[in-house]
């Protein structure tokens, strides 16, 4: 796959648009800190992020950085779908967002209800008729349906079961910010000099050399059995799949680029758990305070440490 990309091409600044649970709006500042020296003295040319959820990351070095390049992908099939939706044809999904919200906006409770497992249970029913490999303009159909669920649903989450049905109750909220279109048209814009693609973190090798910034931001590794929320797709990631990541990092390294990489720290729970301090022994280890996003108590979202592995 080539990246084909206008380097003369001027980008307004560009926010997320989803939310997601692990999202790393708030931990911008001390990613920040960390961030390459060369990404922040202008030699980095291309960025990549193999687990790019909401894309906090992407938009905060889009927005602050110098880089001609960048390449974004998830193996959540919808997600990618939805990006490459918002590249190609922003202005339908726009549009439809904006006749779903007037219609959210003007129920009563029960009526929000009603219409939330309505849209979800088309957006369910309509998933096997879908070609996730092969762009179409139905796709922004479904995407504004997707930005709707993820803003009108329980805490914002991305679920799916085994079949790979959204899954997630409604939330309660009195005026949900279903539509932002100045966001939504900045996305797009950026998103003209993005490659997007639905794949596996080790399908990026090819385009990594010594000017490129890999982030990654795995699914996190559980702190307990009862706090395993990884179902942002079908595809399980245990520790196996962590240390196959490890093997990878260590891989690019050689290579001179510049990598980043998020995880839980499981010290959090157990002081004597080295997992990745072992895996990634040799490597710089940042800890880091952040909230819990995800718990569905409030009381439960206190601050705890997350883990930053630099090679810089």
């Amino acid at each position: 796959m080539t990246i084909a990309i206008d380097p003369n091409t001027t980008t307004p600044t560009a926010k997320p648009f989803l939310k997601w649970a692990g999202g790393k709006r708030q931990l911008l500042d001390r990613i920040d800190q960390f961030l390459p020296t060369a990404l922040k003295q202008g030699e980095i040319e291309r960025y990549i992020e193999p687990f790019v959820g909401s894309g906090a990351v992407f938009f905060h070095i889009a927005a602050h950085y110098s880089v001609k390049e960048f390449a974004i992908a998830d193996v959540n099939c919808e997600l990618v779908l939805t990006y490459k939706s918002l590249q190609k044809d922003v202005e339908s999904i726009v549009s439809q967002l904006l006749a779903m919200k007037s219609k959210y906006l003007s129920l009563d409770e029960q009526g929000r209800k009603d219409y939330f497992f309505e849209v979800r249970s088309q957006f369910n029913r309509k998933r096997r008729s879908i070609d996730f490999s092969q762009y179409s303009t139905t796709w922004s159909d479904r995407a504004a349906e997707i930005l709707f669920l993820n803003r009108t649903c329980f805490n914002g989450l991305f679920r799916v079961n085994s079949k790979g049905e959204f899954n997630v109750p409604p939330g309660r909220y009195k005026n949900p910010k279903i539509c932002d279109p100045d966001n939504l048209r900045a996305v797009s814009q950026l998103l003209q000099r993005t490659t997007i693609y639905c794949g596996d973190f080790s399908e990026c090798e090819t385009w990594v050399d010594d000017r490129t910034f890999v982030y990654f931001d795995p699914p996190y590794r559980p702190l307990n059995p009862t706090s395993n929320f990884t179902a942002y797709s079908r595809q399980a990631f245990g520790d196996r799949e962590q240390l196959q990541l490890r093997d990878f990092f260590r891989k690019l390294d050689r290579t001179g680029a510049k990598l980043m990489l998020s995880n839980s720290d499981p010290k959090n729970e157990d002081p004597d758990d080295n997992f990745f301090d072992t895996a990634y022994q040799g490597y710089r280890i940042e800890r880091v305070k952040a909230n819990r996003n995800i718990n569905s108590k409030g009381h439960k979202r206190s601050a705890i440490d997350e883990i930053l592995i630099v090679n810089d």
